[in-house]
């Protein structure tokens, strides 16, 4: 039987992720095709807080379509793109039962987003990179494409799409773990990464700008999911953003020391002493993103340190593979599947069991757990902002 893997943040869930769903399901063997996803937690990639807590957003997901959720553990979640993509790709093969792996992407074709994966995945390539991004002080992205300009030609330019280069990952994650599960992408033809409209589906930035607007986005949410973005508003439960949580980052940040933030991710060529200083002495998290800023430091990266080092998430903690799968939400044909992981793999479905993980990959469970209680200082109704919640919250069986 085909499985359907897709890594995503659902943030929030909206029309462009039902379709996503459909369309796998058509080019993975029909509507009947199971999905798992693999999801982020309370954070996400661009280094922000998701805008609904990740057990509303994962039971979302299950009530339009995905028969399993597991939750990416946080320093995944917060790592690059291409830590983010192995992480969850390499969480989705340990299930042992993934065919497929679905992903969008503007350009719909994987015969050029292979091609550009491997010549990304290249050594020589890679030594290329860096001696690019030394001489001309630009930024790993800048210069990927243009070293891989002058391999492949105009396809490097492929890269300047958001979900193009999430895709590379995606592919490139497969070639390092020698995965049998098949890739698939559909086009991204509606709404942009990022983009704003005024037609009938909107992308995930702007929906999460109308409700910090206070504006209900029902008509842009899938039926199954329709209802939870209001609920949540109205339990005073989101939508979290890095403005509500300013002072709690800001505390956090300030009480750190030089060697913890020498010890994050990307912490680089001096990077680590810039960030700590702004943190001393600006007023706020966006002066300190301005204050250490360059054209070679993008500001996602900066975001990423500045939540990891909030989180306590160290390099180290993302360099292998998820050692676990935290069940999130599931269906009954979900629950089926499960039975199906290799027992040697632990799938915790209640948070107690994380105690009998091994060492590292319980200091993982625990880390991911408790970012849940400076998620919650987010939250407008004080009651709802108790200590401890993600212990307590078992998935949600749909």
């Amino acid at each position: 039987m085909s499985v359907i893997g897709i890594v995503g943040e659902f943030n929030p869930f909206h029309l462009g992720h039902y379709e996503h769903f459909r369309r796998s399901r058509e080019q993975a063997g029909g509507p009947d095709t199971p999905i798992v996803c693999v999801m982020s937690g309370d954070f996400v990639q661009r280094g922000a807080p998701a805008v609904f807590d990740k057990h509303s957003r994962a039971e979302a997901a299950a009530r339009c379509g995905a028969d399993l959720v597991i939750e990416l553990p946080l320093p995944w979640c917060l790592a690059s793109a291409e830590r983010f993509a192995f992480g969850g790709v390499s969480l989705l093969e340990s299930l042992g039962f993934v065919t497929h792996l679905a992903f969008g992407s503007e350009c719909g074709d994987l015969a050029p987003l292979t091609a550009l994966a491997l010549a990304a995945a290249d050594p020589e390539n890679l030594e290329r990179i860096k001696d690019h991004m030394a001489a001309w002080g630009s930024s790993f992205a800048a210069a990927r494409e243009s070293v891989l300009a002058e391999v492949l030609g105009q396809e490097a330019r492929l890269l300047e799409s958001p979900n193009n280069t999430l895709a590379v990952e995606y592919l490139k994650a497969l070639f390092s773990l020698r995965s049998d599960m098949i890739p698939l992408t559909t086009p991204r033809t509606d709404v942009g990464h990022d983009s704003v409209s005024d037609g009938p589906k909107r992308s995930a930035s702007q929906l999460r700008s109308m409700m910090e607007a206070g504006e209900d986005i029902a008509a842009y949410v899938p039926a199954g999911a329709r209802s939870m973005p209001r609920e949540r508003m109205d339990e005073g439960r989101g939508p979290v953003t890095m403005a509500s949580l300013e002072e709690a980052l800001l505390s956090r940040l300030r009480a750190l020391r030089p060697e913890d933030f020498a010890a994050l991710p990307d912490a680089t060529e001096g990077l680590e002493n810039r960030l700590y200083r702004a943190v001393r002495t600006e007023p706020s998290v966006g002066a300190v993103l301005s204050a250490v800023k360059t054209k070679r430091y993008p500001l996602s990266r900066l975001r990423r340190m500045v939540m990891c080092a909030a989180l306590g998430v160290r390099a180290e903690d993302s360099a292998g593979r998820p050692g676990y799968a935290r069940l999130l939400a599931s269906t009954e044909r979900g629950r089926a599947l499960l039975r199906q992981v290799p027992e040697s793999f632990p799938v915790i479905t209640k948070p107690a069991a994380a105690k009998d993980l091994p060492e590292a990959d319980r200091a993982v469970f625990e880390r991911t757990a408790d970012a849940r209680d400076l998620y919650v200082l987010g939250y407008d109704v004080i009651e709802e902002r108790r200590g401890g919640s993600d212990w307590r919250t078992t998935p949600a069986m749909v």
